[in-house]
């Protein structure tokens, strides 16, 4: 059969059912058991089955469209922009056009004409958006849990935050520092709450105090700068600094130089975000790679697993980041 498009009434002689039966089974409509369906499926993956999707979004009389929300503060960021590139490239393979939705967008109910599924980027509590569009009336994937009220079950892909800051406290901690800080946005996204809760729990585990100060959620190099600034200050103790926003750590490199601090040497500087500011700094930042592009395919391929009813509306999955150890820590 990989001589010619495998058909759906390939995979229903394969599988022994109705041509009928076989679409229920993909689609996870119908009134189909499980075996059949697993059977159906697992038939489809060996024959290389692929759905015609114009046909299939005529027949749900969808409009072969997702929606792509980001944090509004951050569209600008090297992380985001490499998500959003990610989400687009697994969309096309799936024929399906990305949405780049506005926070307006959610605010009237026209939204679930308009795409078939929804992808929120890191929901913050008090962004008045979101629950409009949680409750748009379309299946929804987030890039990180929602904190606030879920009236409906939603699908997330979930980065182990702890683990991320833990490992870069670990490796200062190694490197000798003993009186670390963080730049962190107050926790009104999971990803912020996981920072916080987890410098807490660091800091109690080592009896090692971690000093963390407040900066936006999409904290500019400036931002970061004056806050660096104001902490060596009060703190003149402080022998390494993380910094949690994409690109900001570049701003604690520049105050460190200004008040004779040696990065990598007497001052550890890390960032909870990689990206082309990281790599590219002098010093090179030690940073946590999130695999963004991976991260946005991992996400639209979720939804579109909800969408044709190959997994539940409310399935949470894993996605894997890395550590990258450059010059900032290591001298």
């Amino acid at each position: 059969m990989n001589a010619r498009t495998v058909t759906l009434l390939d995979v229903a002689r394969a599988a022994g059912v109705s041509k009928s039966t076989a679409s229920d089974a993909l689609q996870g409509s119908g009134r189909v058991a499980e075996t059949t369906r697993d059977r159906v499926r697992e038939v489809a993956d060996r024959l290389g089955y692929r759905p015609n999707s114009a046909a299939r979004r005529l027949r749900r009389a969808s409009t072969g469209a997702v929606g792509l929300y980001l944090p509004q503060t951050a569209t600008r960021l090297d992380y985001y922009m490499n998500l959003a590139f990610g989400a687009v490239d697994r969309a096309q393979e799936e024929g399906l056009d990305v949405m780049l939705l506005t926070p307006a967008t959610g605010a009237h109910g026209r939204l679930a004409s308009r795409v078939d599924g929804l992808l929120v980027i890191d929901p913050e509590t008090d962004d008045p958006a979101v629950p409009a569009l949680l409750e748009s009336g379309v299946p929804v994937v987030t890039g990180e849990r929602y904190l606030g009220r879920t009236p409906v079950p939603v699908g997330s892909v979930v980065c182990d935050n702890a683990a991320s800051l833990t490992a870069l406290l670990d490796h200062v901690g190694a490197r000798g520092a003993r009186h670390p800080a963080l730049l962190a946005p107050v926790d009104t996204s999971a990803w912020a709450a996981a920072l916080h809760a987890t410098a807490g729990d660091w800091s109690r585990a080592h009896s090692v105090p971690v000093g963390i100060r407040t900066v936006s959620f999409a904290a500019t190099a400036r931002e970061a700068e004056q806050a660096t600034s104001a902490l060596l200050a009060e703190r003149p103790e402080t022998d390494a600094v993380i910094c949690a926003p994409d690109g900001a750590a570049l701003g604690v490199v520049h105050a460190a130089a200004a008040v004779g601090r040696t990065v990598g040497r007497d001052l550890l500087v890390a960032s909870c975000v990689d990206g082309a500011a990281a790599r590219g700094g002098h010093p090179a930042v030690t940073a946590i790679d999130l695999r963004p592009k991976a991260y946005g395919r991992a996400c639209v391929e979720l939804l579109c697993d909800i969408l044709a009813g190959r997994t539940a509306t409310d399935t949470t999955r894993r996605h894997d980041w890395g550590l990258e150890v450059r010059a900032s820590t290591v001298g």
